[in-house]
């Protein structure tokens, strides 16, 4: 037997309101998800001028990562530079843009949480931050 640790609705919840301050402080629109350890949705806020299809890539961003337990980006890094076919996955979720990073306590993956509707790199600060959110929740 072993202990295994749950994110709960209100740690997801503290993740998303981590970066909609962030977004509110520079007047950005997005799609912020966070997922529990098997990937499935647990919080999910989209913020005034998000684009539409932003809501579906922040779940699958979140779904990656908590599945994969590891960035999205990796993801796409293995894809682009071993041309390794995202079809293997047989999921049509997983996706390989950056902005999915896996929510880790106790050195367990907890969840996941993706952000979507930025340019890349600012989807992956962001989610980044939701990352340190769930850290220091943890005391790590």
């Amino acid at each position: 037997m072993y202990t295994r640790y749950q994110l709960s609705h209100r740690d997801a919840w503290r993740v998303v309101e981590a970066i909609r301050d962030e977004l509110d402080k520079s007047g950005k629109g997005a799609a912020v998800a966070v997922a529990d350890a098997h990937g499935e949705l647990l919080a999910f806020l989209r913020t005034d001028g998000c684009r539409l299809p932003s809501i579906q890539i922040a779940i699958n961003k979140a779904f990656t990562a908590a599945r994969e337990q590891k960035p999205s980006r990796a993801i796409g890094d293995s894809v682009r530079n071993d041309r390794w076919p995202m079809t293997n996955f047989g999921d049509l979720r997983y996706t390989a843009w950056g902005g999915g990073v896996p929510l880790v306590h106790a050195g367990q993956i907890v969840g996941g949480v993706g952000v979507s509707g930025l340019p890349e790199e600012e989807d992956m600060v962001l989610a980044a931050l939701g990352a340190r959110v769930i850290a220091e929740i943890a005391g790590a």
